[in-house]
């Protein structure tokens, strides 16, 4: 059997994405842990409807669909290169992105720990404030961010689950608040 890199690329991907939704399921008590990382704030309840407008996110020649996520953090709104993945079940940041967004995390706050193709990784669970794509807005986000081995962070569940709808075509992918 043959892989190349871009097969290895989307395995692993695909299993980090179901580990770390098995990880959120048998860890849901972690969910209160995870405002700790970001200061006390007023958030919507974690299921309030999105708002805004529709967002249209093209794909990419790589067959990817990249979007640029403004997401607001401890620095204030932060535009953060993210790869839709419907496989994540959270958005998922790498340690670059969080501290753009001035997310300081001490090793404690690495609580979590999630399989994926190159082995175990550590990750922090946090919240952030509001997840927009081209207006496509989502407040009080579940994220996690991992201690290392991720090229790129990902637009997962907990941001794509709260649309009215999300839809592929061969072109791109159309968000609804």
């Amino acid at each position: 059997m043959r892989f190349d890199l871009s097969s290895f690329g989307v395995m692993a991907l695909a299993v980090a994405s179901a580990l770390t939704t098995a990880w959120w399921l048998n860890h849901a008590d972690a969910r209160g842990q995870a405002h700790a990382a970001t200061p006390a704030a007023v958030y919507a309840p974690a299921d309030a409807p999105a708002h805004g407008g529709p967002a249209q996110v093209l794909k990419a020649a790589d067959g990817h669909y990249w979007a640029d996520a403004l997401i607001d953090g401890q620095n204030g709104p932060r535009a953060v290169r993210v790869m839709v993945d419907t496989g994540a079940s959270v958005v998922v940041l790498t340690p670059a992105d969080a501290a753009r967004l001035g997310l300081r995390l001490g090793t404690g706050d690495f609580s979590a720990t999630v399989i994926t193709a190159s082995g175990p990784v550590r990750a922090a669970p946090v919240a952030l404030r509001t997840v927009a794509v081209s207006g496509a807005r989502v407040e009080q986000v579940e994220a996690l961010v991992v201690e290392r081995g991720l090229p790129h962070s990902l637009l997962g569940m907990s941001y794509l689950g709260r649309l009215s709808s999300f839809s592929a075509t061969p072109v791109g992918l159309t968000l609804r608040p």
